[in-house]
């Protein structure tokens, strides 16, 4: 079989690693990929910079499977223009992707079918949103509707910051298109978990748990970000959480895709809040997360393509998800300046030295030497015994890599 990834991400790099592991892939694409999958085995970077061409490459290259890494080539519909030649995709449909690529509309379809979520109001009228202001109580979240590469969301302390956070949205358009709507919503107090899942429309089958870390600065302080660092399995994701998960929100969104008529073979990821009043949904991604993905699919004993194949046939309910009894952790370098203004082709040294599994994120190849391309450079996932073991030998590992302007959070696995 063919494969063609499309991304360029430390999440493509590790969905290509895992595809490798099975030996009937002849062949995998990634478009347009980085200095990681460049270097994979039987692994192949090409430059597709739209839909059109994405889709003539799958048919003239017999491409046996694709898998969307980006979430905003879904929301654009690029599902429906692979099936529309008969191409086979993994992912959901232009009408399914509207449950990532609004914020507004999710939220709408958690109340409708009775998913558990924080009480909310939508707004795209700034006077109407700042009078709302008054009625409710502090720190409140303000969510930018639309896409916005996992940093358009403000905890407001104060109405004085939540004002700020509104006009930064809808006046000024500091988040372009993806905040012309708005969400206020209910801040929960908790500890955040992330569940990949995937679904043939029939049946919802999710992952092991996992726990990103998305401010810049320790302790959960600063800017968001699109992911510092994950551990897996979450500690707070007990049995019992897992099964208010189920019933509280897992199962009444399947109940909401058929009643919906979203069917789609694809990913759902749960953005979760473990609260004192239970398990509350934040919001669904309806691609794999990044970097909750390098830290997931090393957990995973089953083969990774194998269980795509059953979804496309219809027979997800078959499957039998086996994990590792071991504990992963993924810390990420970025460049300094991130998640704002940064500065791009720094060498990066150490990377041969690293003996834990390194999955690339914005770095190309240049003359044989690794340099930086993105805010995210690198991911170093380390598996270990317990967690405490995972998270030091991934940090052990960190400490090889230099690179100019390099930072890293210290306390991944920690809080």
């Amino acid at each position: 079989m063919k494969i063609l990834i499309i991304g360029s991400g430390g999440r493509e790099h590790a969905i290509a690693w895992k595809f490798a592991q099975n030996n009937k892939v002849e062949k995998i694409y990634v478009a347009p990929g980085n200095a990681g999958t460049e270097l994979l085995d039987r692994c192949e970077n090409i430059d597709l910079s739209d839909i059109e061409e994405m889709v003539e490459f799958a048919g003239k290259n017999k491409i046996g499977l694709t898998m969307v890494g980006s979430e905003e080539l879904l929301v654009e519909g690029i599902v429906d223009k692979f099936e529309e030649k008969g191409l086979t995709v993994f992912g959901p449909d232009k009408k399914s992707a509207i449950l990532e690529g609004s914020k507004a509309y999710s939220k709408d379809f958690m109340k409708k079918y009775g998913v558990k979520t924080a009480a909310y109001e939508i707004f795209t009228d700034y006077d109407s949103a700042v009078k709302y202001l008054d009625e409710i109580e502090y720190p409140t979240v303000v969510k930018a509707s639309g896409l916005a590469a996992g940093k358009g969301v403000i905890i407001a302390q104060n109405k004085d910051e939540a004002v700020e956070a509104v006009k930064d949205m809808l006046l000024d358009h500091k988040f372009s298109e993806a905040g012309s709507e708005i969400v206020i919503e209910e801040f929960l107090t908790g500890v955040e978990a992330s569940i990949l899942s995937i679904t043939d429309g029939n049946t919802i089958v999710p992952f092991i748990s996992a726990k990103d870390h998305k401010k810049i600065g320790e302790g959960e302080t600063g800017l968001n970000t699109g992911g510092m660092g994950v551990i897996a399995p979450n500690p707070y994701v007990t049995s019992e959480i897992m099964k208010d998960f189920i019933d509280d929100i897992m199962t009444p969104t399947l109940e909401g895709l058929k009643a919906e008529k979203m069917k789609f073979n694809g990913v759902i990821f749960f953005g979760l809040m473990i609260t004192e009043k239970g398990v509350y949904s934040l919001e669904y991604n309806m691609r794999l997360g990044d970097p909750e993905t390098q830290a997931v699919l090393p957990l995973m004993e089953n083969d990774f393509l194998e269980i795509l194949e059953m979804c496309i046939e219809g027979n997800l309910d078959k499957v039998q998800m086996s994990w590792k009894d071991a504990s992963a952790c993924c810390v990420v370098g970025v460049s300094g300046g991130y998640p704002e203004n940064y500065n791009k082709g720094y060498e990066i040294t150490g990377i041969s030295d690293v003996d834990d599994l390194v999955f690339i994120a914005g770095a190309k190849l240049e003359k044989d030497k690794f340099l930086t391309s993105g805010g995210r450079v690198i991911n170093i996932v380390s598996l270990g015994e317990n967690l405490e073991t995972a998270c030091k030998n991934t940090y052990s590992s960190m400490d090889k890599i230099n690179f100019e302007g390099l930072y890293c959070r210290k306390d991944i696995g920690k809080v």
